[in-house]
């Protein structure tokens, strides 16, 4: 059983926005009122998910969505994070679930905060060329402004793209999640990509007159598996094109120092202006540190993913450390050192942080190790903000259980249980847990 700190969590401060994550295609069920998307697609084909299911179905939260925010309400949170299906809003009604779920929120006192892209493109704009096709972005933008049109006068915190490294290293490059493209460096345009659709998104979401606008990157420490020079320089490749890539375009308008050379466009300088639209926060999703060496000439299993020994590093184990359900190390003292480096590397430009994700994969209703993860991370965040990083806000993945990927329903990353054969809500001791921290928080 875990341990948990019997010392109350220190008091953030005032103004501090608590919340929890959601994403459309990972709870909204109701695929047959929607376009197909990437993953429809991808979930079709047999053996990319592991347990052979599909979220057609999901969490059915396009039914359910007011029992869903009855949840929010008695979990206390100030926010709710989810996303926007871009298919969904190719269908026809679609946008009328989104006015109806943003309604209830606002009733039960809980702040909308949508994601535009959740990596689940609609498959008529992947048969166009998808991220690989510059007209994607400006598909992007387009969207982004009817989507604006119809919630932003009740909608005024969002969220451009989650994740654009992994939709790009997974997605496109490794093919182990939707659209399933095996690429390698050759993905690289797909990254570029998204971060024009980012930057155009921004000044789509400026024009109808929001003026709270962040994204949700990725990004963790890299650490070197050892002194050795060869392992160092794999670890500062990793911490490249996994953390720098895509926060540097955005934070300082300039890719990383001969990694421009190797992105798409005929004029990177314009696009690297407007990827670097001023932000008013800058989103954190936060799992864990990741330890690097040198290739080893052979493929390795890491985390449900291989990496391909043509890589030019390997990812190991992180000695010591306790492990989640999925296999991830837990280490909440990588928060604070990430973002603490972010401060020293950014300075001024760096804008306000959100971590827009930060949770755990348990087993079980009583789980006191999702409790341990979440209230040291927490505190290890407390840490950061003492030492001077300007955090505004922390939002836990996820509010329930959910089709987790590639992994299907083999993986739980929820305050709520959801049996996915009944559909039942059961709020875990986890949920418990959150609401009591809220409670303290919002008594200071």
């Amino acid at each position: 059983m875990a341990t948990i700190p019997t010392n109350p969590i220190p008091q953030f401060p005032a103004g501090f926005l608590w919340g929890v994550s959601t994403s459309a295609h990972q709870i909204e069920g109701a695929a047959a009122e929607r376009e197909p998307s990437v993953w429809d697609a991808f979930t079709a084909g047999a053996g990319h998910v592991k347990d052979g299911s599909t979220a057609e179905v999901a969490c059915d939260h396009f039914h359910r969505y007011p029992e869903d925010v009855g949840l929010l309400r008695d979990l206390g949170v100030g926010a709710y994070r989810f996303s926007v299906s871009w298919t969904r809003v190719n269908s026809p009604g679609g946008l009328d679930f989104y006015d109806r779920l943003v309604d209830e929120l606002v009733g039960a006192g809980v702040r909308p905060v949508p994601t535009l892209f959740h990596w689940d493109l609609p498959s008529s704009l992947e048969e166009a060329g998808g991220w690989l096709n510059r007209d994607t972005a400006e598909r992007f933008a387009e969207y982004a402004a009817v989507v604006a049109a119809r919630l932003a006068d009740r909608v005024t915190k969002w969220i451009t793209i989650n994740e654009p490294a992994e939709h790009t290293l997974l997605g496109h490059a490794l093919g182990t999640h939707a659209p399933g493209k095996q690429l390698m460096f050759d993905a690289l345009p797909a990254a570029h990509h998204q971060l024009l659709g980012h930057g155009l998104a921004v000044r789509a979401l400026r024009a109808a007159g929001i003026t709270d606008i962040g994204i949700a990157n990725s990004h963790g420490p890299t650490w070197a598996a050892s002194r050795e020079q060869a392992d160092v320089e794999a670890a500062g490749f990793y911490d490249l094109l996994l953390n720098r890539l895509f926060a540097e375009p955005i934070i300082l308008g300039e890719y990383p120092e001969g990694l421009g050379e190797m992105m798409p466009g005929t004029d990177v300088g314009s696009d690297l202006k407007t990827i670097s639209e001023p932000l008013d926060w800058y989103g954190v999703n936060y799992y864990a540190p990741t330890r690097v060496g040198a290739p080893e000439g052979e493929d390795i299993e890491f985390g449900g993913i291989t990496i391909p020994a043509e890589l030019p590093f390997t990812v190991k184990e992180v000695e010591g450390a306790p492990t989640t359900d999925f296999g991830w190390p837990v280490v909440p003292a990588g928060l604070t050192e990430l973002l603490t480096t972010f401060r020293e590397r950014y300075g001024d430009r760096l804008p306000p942080i959100v971590i827009t994700e930060n949770g755990c994969s348990y087993e079980g209703l009583d789980d006191q190790e999702r409790i341990a993860y979440l209230d040291g991370h927490v505190r290890a965040l407390h840490e950061a903000v003492a030492a001077g990083v300007d955090v505004r806000g922390y939002f836990v993945w996820s509010l329930l259980d959910n089709f987790e990927w590639a992994e299907g329903y083999a993986r739980r990353f929820g305050l709520v249980h959801v049996d996915f054969e009944t559909q039942e809500r059961t709020p875990k001791a986890s949920y418990a847990w959150y609401r009591d921290l809220l409670r303290a928080q919002s008594r200071a």
